[in-house]
């Protein structure tokens, strides 16, 4: 079947690959997001400089996006809003293209090669820039009405503890309003990864995140939570956050992965920061 192009469409950064897998990339290249005539222009000059042209190319956008048309809807992104990425693309090199969300690509790749082999229902959630969420259910990428919105579910907001209102342009204190990495900057000033682990930002950070999985995991049960994102490049995150669900939770999921196995449970991406164009290079494949 050939090779396959993957591109992750990031707020800030495309990375696009040729490839057929982890053990298998030929090239990979960032380009910075600028303007869409300019970026989609870069990313079409990266595969037509390959030696061996893909068979067909997967997108995993930012989002909001219309999976149907594949289009970036409503993104507080500048101007990309209403930007048809799919079909740019396929008229620009001439081979099929798939089209989904950053996250549920990253899923794809997790459930392929990485921390969900053998699972058919599991989240990922990444946290970064912002909060996005990827799901499995029954073995199929979860899609309804739109996809997926998980960063923009409503949390508990105790005002006492924290007055910061988020930085949401839509919904302000929403998960990622509350918890993205551009939140943890504008609330106590410095970046994340400038935050020692015993800072008081993380004690509330973990909280944030437990809640926002307590309802997830009620939702959509999933057999695993994957957390990736460069706010959970912080390992010693990890265990912090599994105790506060294990707490949020207060035994009303009765599953030993909940109970026993937490740290099994709440996981980071086996594939790193390579998840996401890897999925797309598994979407590409699936284009066919």
């Amino acid at each position: 079947m050939g090779l396959f192009g993957g591109i992750e469409a990031g707020g800030t950064k495309f990375v696009c690959a040729v490839g057929t897998g982890p053990d298998d990339l030929r090239a990979v290249e960032s380009i910075a997001t600028t303007t869409p005539d300019e970026t989609i222009e870069r990313v079409a000059a990266f595969f037509r400089r390959q030696p061996e042209q893909p068979a067909a190319i997967g997108i995993g956008s930012f989002g909001p996006v219309d999976l149907m048309r594949g289009v970036i809807t409503s993104t507080p992104k500048p101007g990309w809003r209403n930007t048809p990425l799919a079909s740019r693309i396929r008229d620009l090199l001439g081979v099929p293209v798939a089209f989904d969300t950053d996250v549920n690509a990253a899923a794809l790749a997790e459930h392929r090669w990485g921390a969900a082999r053998g699972l058919d229902t599991f989240i990922y959630l990444t946290v970064g820039t912002g909060i996005g969420g990827g799901a499995m259910v029954g073995g199929k990428l979860l899609h309804g009405l739109i996809h997926p919105e998980m960063g923009h579910i409503r949390i508990p907001h105790d005002l006492a503890r924290d007055p910061y209102m988020g930085t949401c342009p839509f919904h302000g204190d929403c998960l990622e309003g509350l918890a993205a990495g551009p939140a943890l900057e504008r609330r106590w000033g410095v970046r994340g990864s400038d935050l020692p682990p015993e800072h008081p930002a993380w004690a509330l950070e973990a909280h944030y995140l437990a809640l926002g999985l307590s309802s997830l995991v009620c939702t959509l049960s999933p057999e695993r939570i994957i957390l990736g994102g460069g706010v959970m490049q912080n390992d010693w995150l990890f265990p912090r956050v599994a105790r506060e669900l294990q707490a949020v939770l207060n035994g009303y999921v009765q599953a030993p992965q909940v109970l026993d196995q937490i740290d099994q449970y709440v996981v980071p991406p086996l594939l790193g920061g390579r998840a996401g164009v890897l999925g797309c290079i598994a979407l590409g494949e699936g284009a066919l």
